[in-house]
């Protein structure tokens, strides 16, 4: 069956991240009471949050054992590697160069309890790998473009791999041009294990329910949202159960894209994306 290959240090898989710092991404979520939080920061938060915890998850006593491969690309009017610090430059690296090369280690605060029914408030260490950006266009076919390019080499150097997982995130139109090419081309890239995976997940200005890993296109008004439906890999069964303990309802037939969410609908989907349960 495709997507069951054991994922180790011999045979690791892939996660590229494809990140909208368009200029609407300034813009707030939209949500039905107060004041919305920022898409790119969003973005960026959940996105290093999950960097810090896919290291988290290769940690074997004192050692890091290198599962993932892992990139994050910016994408606005230029497409480029968004990594800060140590990492400015690199496109994908092992996940333990990675885990231990953060740009900078920032102060967070946190509510936990106090013991007593209270709450008291903690300052932790937040890692940051890359920083919030919000300008320009929506290079889309660039960045798939680029991703093909890292891609077919790292299939090349991997045959016997769960195939690459790349996770666009994104809140408007492409810029330059109709992505469906460059996204078709992409899924075609392939590992003996299967091709590549494309997930996609559209952020939203507007309060409007969202729609989660949908099965038809005919759930799905808006023209654009319905393209970008089209262009996502069917969801691996893996994904699919992942995406039921989590409260969706999924089908065989239900697509690796998300309309419209919020800040926790994100963080949800970027974990069901990444999750893997056949680590060696």
């Amino acid at each position: 069956m495709p997507y069951s290959a054991e994922i180790s240090r011999r045979n690791p898989s892939c996660f590229l991240f494809l990140i909208d710092q368009s200029g609407s991404m300034a813009d707030a979520f939209g949500v039905k009471d107060g004041e919305g939080i920022q898409k790119a920061q969003a973005v960026t938060d959940s996105v290093n949050r999950l960097l810090d915890s896919l290291g988290q998850r290769c940690v074997k006593g004192n050692e890091i054992y290198n599962y993932f491969d892992v990139g994050v690309i910016g994408y606005s009017s230029e497409v480029g590697p968004a990594f800060n610090g140590t990492l400015a430059g690199h496109t994908i690296a092992p996940i333990s160069t990675i885990y231990e090369n953060p740009s900078e280690l920032e102060k967070r605060v946190q509510k936990v309890p106090d013991g007593m029914g209270g709450l008291v408030e903690v300052y932790n260490d937040f890692p940051i790998w890359f920083k919030s950006t919000a300008n320009g266009g929506t290079a889309m076919c660039s960045v798939f473009d680029m991703a093909h390019t890292l891609l077919q080499e790292w299939v090349n150097q991997h045959p016997n791999s769960y195939p690459p997982t790349v996770i666009n995130i994104t809140d408007g139109e492409s810029t330059d041009g109709d992505p469906t090419d460059d996204a078709a081309s992409l899924k075609q890239l392939q590992t003996n294990d299967g091709s590549v995976l494309l997930y996609n997940i559209h952020l939203s200005a507007e309060y409007v329910p969202p729609i989660s890993f949908p099965s038809s296109p005919e759930v799905i008004a808006d023209p654009y949202a319905r393209l970008m439906y089209e262009i996502s890999s069917p969801l691996p069964r893996a994904a699919q159960k992942a995406a039921e303990k989590e409260g969706y309802k999924v089908t065989p037939e239900s697509r690796a894209f998300m309309f419209n969410a919020d800040p926790v609908k994100l963080i949800q989907f970027l974990d069901i994306g990444t999750r893997t349960d056949n680590l060696r």
